[in-house]
């Protein structure tokens, strides 16, 4: 009803939160038997058996019986010592075909009491390769298994890892790959003579280990307590994340990579790298987890990791890449009229250009002949193939010439008791005036002549006619909340240009409010309903932004952690109530994104308001009642990027993949639907990934390769319903060794990240990092037992080229909030973490989980700027008392002080020549007119342009309270929430890999 201000409606409580549907798609597994050709892994231990001495050799112990060990005790065990060096010896080999390979170099373990080797004298072999030293010094002495057969014993249950002072040798070797030659003598188990490895060799005396033993060498060089290996692994040996990255790096500098049909392995998502379309979509659009598909599901499942791709169809290209074709869709041959696909180049023609045969379904589809154009040569091309983008390129998009509703701007504030009281009302009210001012002086910007809507709210709606009609503009009361009816519809959306004196009447009017009713009762789904219904009534999509102050109605027991982790049942603390599920529904279908700003402290006592805004393509912004400078120029940022970030409304995502092929699963931030293959969304943006899991229902034809197809149906700001197409064509092997080859570290993280962290919703979390260890280490042992030579050792970790960092990645999802909740993390904070990576691309997804260590110079002059390229490893051991250290992920930016930092560098950079005076905790760098001062604000520009939202930096100082901050992005270590250190973590994949092979 409407009415003038009226007296509050009883407090409306929520149901508690019920169980809903997880944010994936996942179906049965593939059709027809499939047999395991490993046994099972899930009594293998991550650590000694409960039931063995400390003194025991734990590579002797049996796993059958043996339960999964959370984190390792803290302690200080037998180590040794090795010299490594991170310079590749470089030769003249010829260049292998995918161009990606690097030179083998030997890294020796030292006895105690040995004498160094230099980089120079590291005896270098190639076993079988018919690649040859190029210089003299570079011959062996003795080949691998010669030195080998003397110190190793062939039986892996005689393999201790010795104390110091025992004889032992650590390889890690880059052999170079074959490129793409298919050995048709060949079968799929056939093993592979040069491969990666990573080598611990043992005493074969048997010497025991004790884990608890101190170290013996005097000589050691000390780390910290969380770099520390329990098995004596140093972690320089190990393979490097970011080693990689700077090799990929090295390789795609000023070149452009051709995606073309069957192309080779692309940059990794972390290389900037500009991407020319010759007929196979842009791996910033579709990044398949391997670029080899097994041709039968039985070959798949032998490799144990899994067979998808990642689809981000909305993407943003690089700079100095051409834009995705526009084209009306009258103009474009139509697609497949048997299963929907649309019109690529995979299409092959016959009957000089009258049908064309469709791979997703495999059958023909006549052409009409307004659309007919003959074919030429023998593979029947078509002579208009380079005009059309449909039939050249691997990405187009189209548009239909009539129009829909323009999407709105909602914006709801509230206005209650305790936003009243806050005092932060008018900050928000003169933000959102600035913002509506610089748009609408932007002449051509979309958002310039954009519908806007005003609505404040307590525990009853108040909707605003902003009509340029009237004199002033008129407020409605709406009291009956729970079946909301709007009064009038007029007015209540209006062009910006022609209501901008309104709104800015209207919010200079709100803080001046006088708060008359209880906002104890203030549901976060209120505001929600309302700009839903005034975007049904008008029959358009937008955006909705709320501005939330009073404190949340609690709707389930989210503020407790009992039985968090150790609980068997689902983890029904991250799944949204039932009344959130369906409003999120209704958000879909109508195309409302929302974005809710929290201005409160949310997390305490209250319920978790996020689901809602993640669900839609929105987010949730927190802050603190905009009491600090820093917390308002987040707002500011934050409310600037949300309106000015390019936006999809009402999309539909449909995925087409080979007719010997399905779709068996889909993971992201959306409501799932009735098919895995079609997603609805109510909006999405640049940042927008799904994973999509296949499956084989057929062998697939080596000749053909597979194909995938995403179609994003959507509509534009200004109403334009456009349809935007991604084809990937992908090559098919029937050996192994191939599929291994073409799978990368970083798409598998990402992949592995959206399913787990979908599963949360239904499967506890220790079952869920016990199957993230098991896929691992399964295909550590596939991958030793069907691609290497039958000459490797026992002792030997044998890592498939592109997959060196696959195992420090995993470890850093196993051990992460979500999966891995510490005691010091609330469950809001995890909630919270939960949805922001699952709405991260894969470039972020690796930020994330590995986040850059970016060391800042100390040069007085200011010389030497911080370059991004020049990152370290994450673990305590990079860091240095003398130094200064950028730590940049997604959602945080630190910056460490050490404890012996030069006066004059932390004058120049933070005003200040003492260091028990600098300010540890959230604080701005001061703009100093310094070279030092400019360098490092300038890349904190630089990086903060490309976070998905506002951060603030945070100083920590060594030896500060505020440190454990920083631990947890040394990924490398332990944890604080006590998940394993990587080396750790390395060294229990390769003990239950050869396991798995007894």
């Amino acid at each position: 009803m409407m009415m003038t201000m009226d007296a509050p409606a009883p407090n409306q409580s929520q149901s508690s939160c019920q169980r809903a549907v997880q944010n994936g798609w996942s179906t049965a597994e593939p059709l027809g038997p499939l047999c395991s050709p490993l046994p099972s892994f899930h009594q293998l231990n991550l650590g000694p058996p409960p039931h063995q001495t400390p003194g025991c050799n734990p590579l002797q112990a049996s796993g059958a019986n043996c339960s999964v060990s959370a984190a390792f005790p803290n302690k200080t065990n037998s180590y040794y010592r090795v010299q490594c060096s991170d310079q590749s010896v470089q030769q003249n080999l010829p260049a292998p075909s995918q161009g990606r390979n690097m030179p083998p170099c030997s890294l020796p373990l030292l006895n105690a009491g040995s004498q160094l080797f230099s980089p120079q004298q590291m005896p270098l072999y190639y076993p079988q390769s018919p690649y040859q030293a190029s210089s003299p010094q570079f011959q062996p002495l003795h080949t691998y298994q010669d030195v080998l057969s003397s110190q190793q014993s062939p039986n892996i249950n005689h393999l201790p890892v010795s104390p110091p002072g025992v004889g032992q040798h650590a390889h890690w070797t880059d052999w170079p790959s074959e490129g793409y030659n298919h050995h048709k003598s060949a079968s799929p188990t056939s093993p592979v003579q040069q491969q990666p490895h990573w080598m611990l060799s043992a005493h074969p005396e048997g010497t025991s280990f004790d884990p608890n033993a101190a170290p013996q060498d005097g000589n050691l060089t000390p780390q910290s307590p969380n770099s520390e290996s329990r098995y004596g692994l140093d972690p320089k040996l190990l393979p490097s994340a970011v080693k990689v990255m700077e090799e990929d790096k090295e390789e795609w500098e000023g070149k452009v990579f051709i995606s073309e049909h069957f192309s080779r392995l692309p940059p990794l998502s972390t290389t900037p790298c500009v991407v020319e379309d010759r007929g196979n979509a842009s791996p910033l659009a579709i990044r398949s987890t391997t670029y080899c598909v097994p041709c039968d599901g039985q070959t798949t499942l032998l490799s144990r990791l899994p067979l998808g791709a990642l689809v981000t169809p909305f993407m943003s290209q690089n700079a100095g890449e051409l834009p995705v074709p526009l084209c009306k869709d009258t103009d474009c041959v139509s697609g497949c009229c048997w299963c929907g696909a649309s019109m690529c180049s995979v299409m092959s023609w016959q009957d000089c250009g009258q049908r064309f045969y469709c791979p997703f379904c495999g059958k023909l589809s006549e052409v009409s002949w307004q659309q007919y154009q003959h074919t030429t040569g023998p593979e029947g091309v078509r002579i208009d193939k380079d005009k059309r983008p449909e039939l050249s390129l691997g990405s187009y998009e189209t548009f239909q010439s009539e129009k829909g509703e323009p999407a709105a701007l909602l914006l709801a504030i509230d206005v209650s008791i305790s936003a009243l009281r806050g005092g932060h009302l008018e900050f928000v009210t003169q933000q959102i005036h600035t913002l509506l001012a610089s748009l609408q002086r932007e002449e051509g910007h979309p958002l310039s002549d954009v519908r806007v809507g005003l609505i404040t709210y307590d525990s009853r709606i108040h909707l605003y006619d902003l009509s340029p009609d009237l004199s002033r503009p008129h407020m409605l009361v709406v009291t009956e909340t729970e079946d909301l009816q709007l009064p009038v519809r007029e007015g209540l959306l209006v062009s910006l240009k022609d209501c901008s004196e309104s709104i800015d009447s209207v919010l200079q009017l709100i803080p001046q409010f006088t708060a008359d009713c209880d906002s104890s009762g203030v549901s976060i789904q209120l505001p929600v309903r309302a700009g839903l219904a005034v975007l049904q009534g008008l029959k358009c999509p937008g955006k909705l932004l709320i501005f939330h102050s009073a404190a949340l109605i609690e709707t389930g027991n989210t503020n407790s952690s009992s039985g968090f982790f150790g609980a068997n049942k689902p983890k029904t603390i991250f799944q949204p109530s039932e009344q959130a599920i369906l409003l999120a529904k209704e958000c879909v279908c109508q195309g409302c994104g929302v974005h809710m700003f929290i201005l409160s402290q949310h997390d305490v006592g209250g319920a978790w308001p996020g689901h809602i805004p993640y669900l839609t393509g929105g987010a949730l912004h927190t802050y603190s009642y905009l009491q600090g400078e820093l917390d308002r120029e987040r707002f500011s940022s934050d409310l600037k990027r949300v309106l000015q970030r390019d936006t999809g409304y009402k999309a539909e995502l449909r995925m087409f993949v080979s007719k010997d092929l399905r779709v068996s699963g889909c993971y992201g931030l959306f409501v799932p639907g009735p098919s895995p293959g079609h997603v609805t969304m109510a909006t999405v943006d640049e940042k927008t990934t799904v994973a999509v899991d296949l499956a084989h229902t057929r062998a697939l034809d080596e000749a053909r390769g597979a194909a995938v197809q995403v179609v994003l149906s959507y509509s534009s700001q200004t109403g334009q319903r456009r349809t935007r197409v991604h084809t990937l064509t992908l090559r098919c092997s029937r050996h192994l060794q191939d599929t291994f080859r073409n799978y990368q570290a970083q798409t598998l993280l990402t992949f592995y990240c959206k399913k787990m962290y979908c599963a949360v919703l239904e499967r506890p979390l220790q079952e869920l990092r016990e199957e993230l260890q098991t896929d691992v280490t399964e295909a550590l042992a596939s991958y030793r037992k069907h691609c290497c030579s039958s000459s490797v050792s026992a002792g030997q970790l044998v890592l498939p080229q592109f997959l060196r960092a696959l195992p420090v990645y995993v470890n850093s999802l196993r051990k992460s909030e979500v999966l891995l909740p510490g005691l010091r993390s609330s469950v809001h904070q995890r909630l919270q973490q939960r949805c922001q990576v699952l709405g991260l691309d894969a470039r972020s997804t690796v930020r994330h989980f590995y986040p850059q260590l970016l060391p800042v110079p100390r040069s007085a002059d200011g010389s030497k700027p911080p370059n991004p390229e020049e990152a370290l490893r994450c673990t305590a051991a990079s860091l240095e008392p003398g130094g200064l250290y950028l730590i940049h992920a997604p959602f945080s930016l630190l910056l460490w002080v050490g404890s012996q930092v030069p006066a004059c560098t932390l004058a120049e950079l933070f005003n200040t020549s003492c260091f028990s005076s600098l300010h540890s905790g959230e604080t701005k760098l001061p703009p100093l007119e310094t070279p030092l001062s400019i360098s490092v604000r300038s890349l904190i520009d630089t990086l903060d342009s490309e976070a998905p939202c506002a951060r603030k930096l945070l100083v920590v100082k060594q030896g500060d309270t505020c440190e454990e901050a920083l631990q947890r992005h040394l990924v490398e270590d332990k944890s604080p929430n006590g998940g394993a250190s990587y080396a750790d973590f390395l060294y229990h994949l390769h003990v239950n890999s050869v396991r798995l092979l007894q």
